[in-house]
């Protein structure tokens, strides 16, 4: 069948699926598959929460866009909640990560611009880490799979994963902001240790330069805390967020320190979308859900079994499972060779995963995901195993 979508994307799923409900996914066949991507982690809540679905349908009859020169109550109810909750002054409301994660590095420059130091306008990043894919987050991630054959622009300099002498060599005058993921997303779900993170911190005091934390994979409880740099008791300038934000519905942004946050004026940013009202009320939404009593604890109850019983996989076929590593409900099974044979045989299976760099299969189900399903789910990986050996 020929398709007039523009072909960036390697289609692994091609089923047609037409209703979702919890952790799991039906085509229009009627085959139940078990949701192990949610979108790529967008789908915190899993599919068509009850609680999102009545938020949805109570906004829909109401104005769904407004321009951002109107006051829009919403978006200033999810402002001051998220500040209060994260200790920040300030949020800058944006459509997806890429763009989140573009705010963040305009808000790093602009600052130093502001104070006298527009020299200070480089930023350091992880080689092969991955922040969206514009020009200038490309340049970021600096993935030769991302950037091959487009401008790369020449503000950003990179260390190697773990490398901590090549870190502080690639630090110069020029540096204002080092850009990390707490946890790798596309990388290969490998986690910054926490006394890194701590390093990282105080080596950006000494230095005078940002901290900035993309948390948009990993944000949102995916790593068992609301933002992933919490574990190790940091606190970054600059954290830019999405994915989980509207349970599904495009929506992400960026906080800002309060110095950073002066920086940006009138006419410094803007978006026709973002902060919408639609989007916003979902967004309230999620929160409302998240920020239960008992919801963090959930996840990380999951996640301890999770690990268990994917740790009895890896003992089983360590000639296959080189690694379990993750954190939180972030979890990657790193595969001696490529995963992709692996990955079909689980879809084969009826489950969904995702593949990431570094030979890893990416495992993101929802945050309300239940022992009974884990155990369904780990029976598939184990039946996945045993065909891909034989």
């Amino acid at each position: 069948m020929m398709s007039y979508v523009l072909g960036t994307y390697a289609r692994s799923v091609r089923e047609n699926f037409v209703f979702g409900k919890g952790s799991y996914l039906y085509t229009d066949k009627k085959e139940k598959f078990l949701d192990f991507c949610q979108g790529i982690a967008v789908n915190a809540l899993g599919h068509n929460h009850p609680k999102l679905v009545e938020a949805i349908k109570k906004y829909s009859e109401k104005p769904w866009h407004l321009s951002n020169l109107f006051l829009i109550h919403e978006q200033e109810r999810f402002a001051e909640r998220i500040c209060k909750l994260t200790g920040f002054d300030a949020v800058g409301l944006q459509n997806s990560g890429a763009e989140a994660t573009e705010l963040a590095i305009k808000g790093a420059v602009k600052y130093f611009y502001s104070i006298g130091k527009p020299e200070k306008n480089r930023i350091l990043c992880i080689n092969n880490s991955f922040h969206g894919r514009t020009i200038a987050t490309i340049s970021a991630g600096n993935n030769p799979k991302h950037t091959e054959g487009f401008p790369i622009l020449k503000h950003f300099d990179h260390f190697d994963f773990g490398n901590h002498d090549q870190l502080k060599q690639k630090i110069t005058d020029q540096t204002c902001a080092i850009l990390i993921e707490p946890v790798l997303g596309e990388g290969g779900c490998k986690p910054i240790q926490d006394q890194c993170l701590e390093g990282l911190r105080e080596l950006c005091n000494e230095k005078d330069i940002l901290l900035i934390c993309d948390e948009i994979q990993c944000g949102y409880y995916r790593s068992g805390k609301f933002f992933a740099y919490q574990h190790a008791g940091i606190m970054p300038d600059i954290v830019p967020f999405a994915k989980a934000v509207s349970g599904g519905y495009p929506a992400g942004g960026c906080l800002f320190k309060k110095k950073v946050a002066n920086s940006m004026h009138i006419s410094s940013h803007g978006s026709t979308f973002a902060g919408s009202p639609l989007a916003m009320s979902l967004a309230n939404t999620v929160l409302d859900v998240m920020l239960k009593e008992g919801f963090e604890q959930h996840i990380n109850e999951m996640s301890k079994y999770f690990f268990e019983r994917l740790k009895e996989i890896h003992q089983n076929f360590s000639s296959i499972i080189k690694e379990v590593r993750g954190r939180g409900l972030m979890i990657g099974l790193q595969t001696h060779d490529d995963p992709s044979k692996l990955i079909s045989i689980f879809l084969k299976n009826k489950l969904i995963t995702v593949k990431a760099n570094d030979n890893v299969i990416r495992i993101l189900p929802s945050l309300i995901i239940t022992k009974e399903e884990i155990d369904e789910g780990i029976e598939i990986i184990k039946k996945s195993c045993q065909k891909y050996k034989a």
